[in-house]
């Protein structure tokens, strides 16, 4: 089967304190003492079952928090070294790693330009946008820190997409964020909405919330500038996103998948949930010391769990024009009440009417050529910055593993 693993070997543990972080909380389910980290024995027991519950030729892993990078470098240097001791004859390993950046140093650099890692960095724009929620625990702003930590995975030809939260503050400015953006050399962008619903409050969301029509606009204003120069230099997921359904292809995007349920995670101590979105009592499936990672990803409840996100749409979802791009969004976020009165809307409807209808002539266009993009078109100058490689980033991989190329041969071709 496909699907990725969000492990959280430090839990939730992190040197950032975000005014719009949803993950700290889970800190409330472990007894608070010492920082959270995964056992060497029980991460040594991960990977073996990892790779059990991957049989393809190619076994991805994700290693997320938190913070992970706060358990230190020797840490993801035992990683590599355990993944290596228990690779099956003729398997490719790829790594990829969420950050702040705050801890990337050469060193850092250098190990995951070595070992092949796909960094994921948080970066929300230029300083006045992103330092207000983007803190230390001192309150102390992080922008310039962050930015630093760009230039060094730049320095050593590191993969690195940059993980821009849009959130109340940026979404008014979405020139100004994309024009940093290319600025900086960034090669892929992802442009994360920010929801959170606020707590008694029906259809209500918490002040930090990224306003759904404003959403829209940020991403239209964003796509026309990148049409107009930078199609072949840049890669935003949300463009190529809303071309798949055009294009035949599956969304590589969980939260426009038409089910979910293929990303669950693994907690410090071993518990598995449904989803990253979703830890919490309800959605623990079990803990890897007591099941076994392949039979928990098809265990019944995390598949009706997948099948809920389909079941549970609206009416007026289902006989929307966009719901091939959308599939009703995440199902985090869906909290606000359909015309009819239906319970489910996503709180994002009409920011995502406004984008993919406006793309809407892009993706016809890319379906009507003899072949889809592929990374050379999207950036032709991608031979100086390896990997290199004939397939789209987002496209499924040509060795056969029915995974998408970002997370197959493209990261263990490093």
């Amino acid at each position: 089967m496909d699907f990725q693993v969000f492990v959280k070997p430090a839990g939730a543990a992190c040197n950032l304190s975000c005014r719009y972080c949803y993950y700290l909380d889970t800190a409330r389910l472990y007894p608070a003492g010492e920082m959270p980290r995964m056992p060497l024995d029980l991460l040594e027991d991960y990977i073996v079952q990892h790779f059990e519950a991957s049989p393809g030729p190619v076994t991805r892993f994700s290693w997320h928090g938190g913070e992970p990078t706060v358990l230190g470098l020797d840490y993801f240097r035992a990683i590599v070294s355990l993944e290596r001791k228990h690779r099956p004859p003729g398997r490719r390993i790829a790594n990829g790693i969420q950050t702040n950046g705050l801890l990337v140093d050469d060193a850092w650099a250098r190990f995951f330009a070595a070992e092949g890692f796909t960094v994921g960095l948080s970066l929300d724009g230029p300083a006045d946008l992103h330092d207000p929620y983007r803190v230390t625990r001192g309150h102390e702003p992080t922008h310039a820190r962050v930015v630093r930590a760009l230039e060094r995975l730049q320095q050593h030809s590191v993969a690195c997409e940059i993980l821009c939260a849009v959130h109340d503050l940026n979404v008014g400015h979405p020139l100004k964020v994309y024009r940093f953006f290319r600025l900086v050399g960034a090669r892929s962008i992802g442009l994360l909405p920010v929801v959170e619903a606020a707590p008694g409050e029906p259809g209500g969301v918490s002040p930090h919330t990224v306003p759904a029509a404003a959403y829209g606009e940020f991403l239209c204003a964003i796509f026309d500038e990148w049409m107009a120069r930078d199609t072949r230099r840049i890669f935003v997921q949300a463009f190529d996103e809303a071309t798949r359904p055009a294009r035949g292809l599956d969304h590589s995007l969980c939260v426009l998948r038409e089910t979910c349920g293929d990303i669950p995670v693994v907690e410090h101590n071993g518990d598995v949930y449904s989803c990253d979105h979703f830890v919490d009592v309800r959605h623990r499936l079990g803990n890897l010391r007591e099941s076994r990672l392949a039979d928990l990803l098809e265990c019944p409840d995390q598949l009706a769990f997948g099948r809920a996100k389909r079941d549970t749409l609206p009416r007026c979802c289902r006989d929307c024009d966009v719901l091939a791009q959308c599939h009703g969004g995440c199902p985090k976020d869906r909290f606000t009440n359909a015309p009819e009165g239906d319970i489910g809307l996503n709180y994002l409807c009409e920011g995502f009417k406004r984008f993919f209808r406006h793309c809407a002539p892009f993706a016809a266009k890319v379906a009507a050529e003899e072949r889809a993009p592929t990374l050379e078109d999207l950036v032709p100058d991608v031979a100086a910055a390896p990997p290199v490689a004939s397939t789209g980033r987002n496209d499924s991989c040509r060795c056969g593993s029915g995974r998408k190329f970002k997370h197959c041969c493209l990261g263990a071709a490093r």
